[in-house]
Formats: structure tokens, C-alpha cells, sequence
């Protein structure tokens, strides 16, 4: 195989011929990566406010990362979870000392650690078995949490869906209770709903869910795939709420880049995945694990926490100054370096526009600006960012 970077113009080439056209790609191939910056094949540099697909909270190739993972890739690779490795025990370890003191099963995506989350609750159920979830939210493409998943957009074609999922309104309490009958097991909700908008919860709705699931002996499982891990300015969103689930189920940002995913859930639940109910081959495996704990680490040791709650600030200040002034943006949603921008119109000539000056941004649900930027970009980096996305803005308003 050649060492030569080929032009982008060939590596789309290339993809046409041999890979499954499932996704939708911008014409640009990505080469090189470092903090908020990436380049493509031609020397072009990009300021990147969706890092990873939010995967990359940490930044491109940050140091700590890829340190641990150089070191763990040159002793062990993989070995299966029939033996014990002790960087997966203290990945666990670290995960539960930073939430709620429970036990984790670990996975390679957000998909899988929601389908650990569903066998969970329905074993845990002997015989209960609905689940309620929630309009707008987003769970994963596997059959049981795309069905999980209230939009029917994803189900086109792919039914029959799962039996034993309830879609109610995000914050309709009472919508909720309604649908709780004999046969419902668990209650399963983002905090902070992510491909549906950056959606924030109504005061007291969270605690509203803990309550009903209290009340009917239901467990709470919270997904923070997106919004886990430091995004919000807390380890996980569900702190800003003061409400505790019984089960989080964890991605993207858990390994700083690298695959893997989790399930965490209370001690006097955890024995309800028996052996042999539910497994992954490459869960915990030692490169992922060395890199979920070097990832907290490095989130402890330079403040990121405090520095995602900072960015928040920046980004609310600047999108709600132009919401102020231009008519094009009707809300302006941020929980740390999780931000929505709502829009009157279609944003994807938004995203084309930034794409033009260097921006790279993402739109979700139509008509929503989403950014999910590293919480280590400097504030130079968002005042700039700020700077290019709302002149794009503007410039679809004349």
C-alpha cells in the first residue's frame, strides 16, 4: 500500500468503487488532526466545532491519549473478558467514583451500551418489559435502540420494530404516568436530548421520571452517550439536575477518540445481566481502557470541567446577541460545550457556507445548528468560530 496521501477528488473515487454508500460525506478528505484543527489532503485548514462527532471531546490526537494508547498497544492489544486485565478494573473504578457508585459493563459504541441498557431492565423486569422513551430522542441504529428511538424516520423500512417501546412527549409528565401499566419495566430518557436539538429538560421533569419510576418500581436509565463525560461542565448531565438514574449508558467522549462504550448501573442491579445474557468481544479491551482513564485524567489535571462551563458562556453570549438581531435564530440552547441553535430555516447552507471559510459545524434535526466543540478549544478559537458562524447566519437573512 502507498504512503503518498492521495487528493481528495481520489479518495472519493475510491470510496464510490468499494464503500457502502450509507452516509452522506462532504467532498473533502481528512488527514491530519491536532487539538480543534484538521486538514485534508490539499493543506487546508479546518476549525472544528463537531470534533469526532462529538467523540472527540478532548481534541484531535490529544497527547494523554495517545501516549497511553502507544504504551498499550506495544504490551497487550486485546484479550477476551474471559481473563481479567487490570486497566479495565480501573477504568470501571474511576467511571463509578465520578457517578453514582455503581458497576459497568463495557461495550465499543453508544448503540451497544443502550442494548446492554434494554436486556438489562427486561431481565431485571422477569417479565416486565415495556419501556418508555421519548419524542425527539436519539438512541442508537441496532433494532432495539433504534426502536428505543421515538423517530420514525429511522424506523422507514426497517419493521417490524421491537415490541414493547412508548414514545411520549419530552417533558410530559403526565403523558408519561399514563403509559405506565402492569408491564413496564423502565423508564429510558437523554438528560439532554442530543440529535433531537439539544433539547434541555423543563424544570422538575427529570425528577418528575425519578419519582414516577420510585412510585411503580421502574428503573430510570439516563442516556448521556452525547451529553456524558465532562460535555456539560459535570462528569454527566444528569448532576446539574440533582436526580440519580439507576442505569447511564456511555460513548463517544468516554475513550477520548478511541471506541468504547458503557453501561454503569447500581450494584443491587448489576446481577440481573447474568453470564452469558450479553456480552462484547472488544468491550474493555485494554487500548480503550487505558484511554478511558487516561481521558478523566487529563479532563482533572487541566480543569476542563470549569473550562467547558466557560465556553458555555461564550457560546450563549454570542448566539443570544444574534438571536437579538436577526430573525433567523428562534432559540438558543447551551449546557456547556453542548450547543443548539435553532433556526427558522433549513441550516444546511448554513453548514455549507462555514465548510466554505473552514468552519466545520454539523445541523441536526433540520433546522438546528449543533456544535459539540472540544471542551479544550481556547476562547480565541470560539470567539473566532462565533465570528464565522453568525456572518453565515446573517448572510441567509439578506
Amino acid at each position: 500500500m502507498s504512503t503518498a496521501v492521495s487528493s481528495s477528488a481520489e479518495v472519493v473515487e475510491l470510496f464510490k468503487q468499494y464503500v457502502v454508500p450509507n452516509y452522506g460525506r462532504y467532498p473533502v478528505c481528512l488527514v491530519r488532526g491536532e487539538g480543534s484543527y484538521v486538514w485534508d489532503a490539499e493543506g487546508n485548514k479546518y476549525l472544528d466545532l463537531f470534533p469526532g462527532w462529538g467523540c472527540n471531546l478532548l481534541g484531535h490526537c490529544p497527547e494523554p491519549i495517545v501516549r497511553a494508547v502507544q504504551e498499550q498497544v506495544a504490551t497487550l492489544i486485546h484479550v477476551p473478558n474471559t481473563w481479567y486485565t487490570e486497566a479495565q478494573g480501573l477504568w470501571a473504578k474511576a467511571l463509578s467514583e465520578r457517578s453514582f457508585g455503581g458497576q459497568a459493563f463495557f461495550c465499543n459504541s453508544g448503540a451497544e451500551a443502550n442494548e446492554a441498557a434494554i436486556k438489562l431492565a427486561r431481565l431485571h423486569g422477569k417479565g416486565r418489559y415495556k419501556i418508555i422513551t421519548f419524542e425527539n430522542g436519539f438512541h442508537g441504529r441496532t433494532m432495539g435502540s433504534v426502536t428505543a428511538t421515538a423517530q420514525p424516520k429511522y424506523h422507514d423500512g426497517l419493521g417490524p420494530m421491537l415490541p414493547g417501546f412508548l414514545y411520549a412527549p419530552f417533558g410530559d409528565l403526565a403523558a408519561v404516568e399514563k403509559l405506565i401499566d402492569a408491564e413496564t419495566i423502565a423508564i429510558m430518557i437523554e438528560p439532554v436530548q442530543g440529535e433531537g436539538g439539544i433539547n434541555i429538560p423543563p424544570p422538575g421533569f427529570l425528577k418528575g421520571l425519578r419519582d414516577l419510576c420510585d412510585k411503580h418500581k421502574l428503573l430510570l436509565i439516563f442516556d448521556e452517550v452525547q451529553s456524558g463525560c465532562g460535555r456539560t461542565g459535570e462528569w454527566f448531565a444528569y448532576q446539574h439536575f440533582n436526580v440519580v438514574p439507576d442505569v447511564m449508558t456511555l460513548a463517544k467522549a468516554v475513550c477520548g477518540g478511541i471506541a468504547g462504550g458503557a453501561m454503569l448501573t447500581k450494584k443491587e442491579i448489576a446481577p440481573s445481566l447474568r453470564p452469558g445474557m450479553h456480552a462484547a468481544t472488544y468491550g474493555g479491551n485494554p487500548i480503550a481502557a487505558r484511554a478511558g482513564i487516561a481521558a478523566l485524567e487529563m479532563m482533572e489535571q487541566e480543569n476542563l470541567l470549569s473550562a467547558a462551563k466557560q465556553l458555555g458562556e461564550v457560546f450563549k453570549r454570542r448566539f443570544t446577541a444574534l438571536k437579538n438581531e436577526c430573525d433567523l435564530v428562534t432559540d438558543v440552547r447551551v449546557l456547556g460545550v453542548m450547543i443548539g441553535i435553532e433556526l427558522s430555516i433549513e441550516g444546511a447552507p448554513i453548514v455549507k457556507a462555514c465548510l466554505e471559510r473552514k468552519l466545520l459545524i454539523n445541523c441536526t434535526h433540520g433546522t438546528v445548528i449543533r456544535l459539540l466543540p472540544a471542551m479544550n478549544l481556547s476562547l480565541q478559537q470560539a470567539e473566532e468560530a462565533c465570528d464565522i458562524l453568525c456572518e453565515a447566519i446573517k448572510e441567509q437573512a439578506k
